[in-house]
């Protein structure tokens, strides 16, 4: 009881020195904070950047060595095991790349759920400073309008730092959501690039092959997908 006490005293003390503005941006810096988390946790589970087994099956099957590869996807925890796994299976079917880039792509976007969340906490957060900024200075003009031929050079000043508050909350809640947001893009475009490169591999190895894998690589035509960035 007394923290929820303390909690609504404190809430109330922002809400009367920012106005509702702050308030509105404590609370989207929450949620914000709450969706990194969840983003880096998913990163995580997903095997993000951690590809050393993937990689390994790749370049054995590049080289000519597929029994090798297949053992080494099945030690592979990275999130494009199965599209690699689906890619290594059916290879010699025509315009495989097509589906192969769809099933990339669908596990991409499940990966990339959120940013546009983030994006518009980064445009967004400058813009209500700014409003509640002007709302502000509105409201001190107004006070040293209401004070008349008694002005007290004070009152405006307070009204004015109050004022920027909002701004500065404002710029505190955008900028890192920004950096971070770059940061988890850089990721996906890295993970776009490795799967890329990955089918590429696999559709069109360089390694040598057997007389019958190579008379069904010669028989189909391969299909070299294209990931796009969302």
């Amino acid at each position: 009881m007394n923290f929820l006490q303390a909690l609504q005293d404190l809430i109330a003390e922002v809400f009367n020195l920012g106005g509702p503005v702050v308030v509105l941006l404590i609370a989207v810096s929450i949620l914000t904070t709450g969706v990194v988390f969840y983003k880096i946790w998913q990163f995580r589970q997903a095997g993000v950047g951690r590809h050393t087994a993937l990689q390994a099956a790749i370049e054995s099957w590049d080289q000519g060595d597929q029994p090798k590869s297949f053992r080494l996807l099945n030690d592979s925890t990275s999130y494009l095991a199965a599209v690699i796994r689906m890619a290594m299976e059916h290879h010699v079917v025509p315009d495989i790349g097509q589906r192969l880039e769809a099933e990339a792509e669908a596990r991409f976007a499940v990966l990339e759920r959120g940013f546009r969340l983030l994006d518009s906490v980064a445009q967004l957060a400058p813009l209500l400073g700014l409003f509640g900024t002007v709302l502000g200075m509105i409201e001190a003009f107004q006070s040293l309008q209401a004070a008349g031929s008694q002005v007290d050079p004070s009152l405006l000043a307070g009204g004015i730092w109050v004022a920027l508050l909002t701004t500065a909350v404002g710029l505190g809640v955008a900028m890192p959501t920004s950096v971070i947001l770059s940061w988890l893009e850089s990721r996906m475009a890295s993970e776009r690039v490795l799967a890329e490169r990955a089918l590429a591999a696999i559709l069109t190895p360089t390694g040598e092959m057997g007389p019958e894998q190579r008379s069904q690589q010669n028989a189909a035509p391969s299909s070299r997908p294209v990931l796009h960035g969302a």
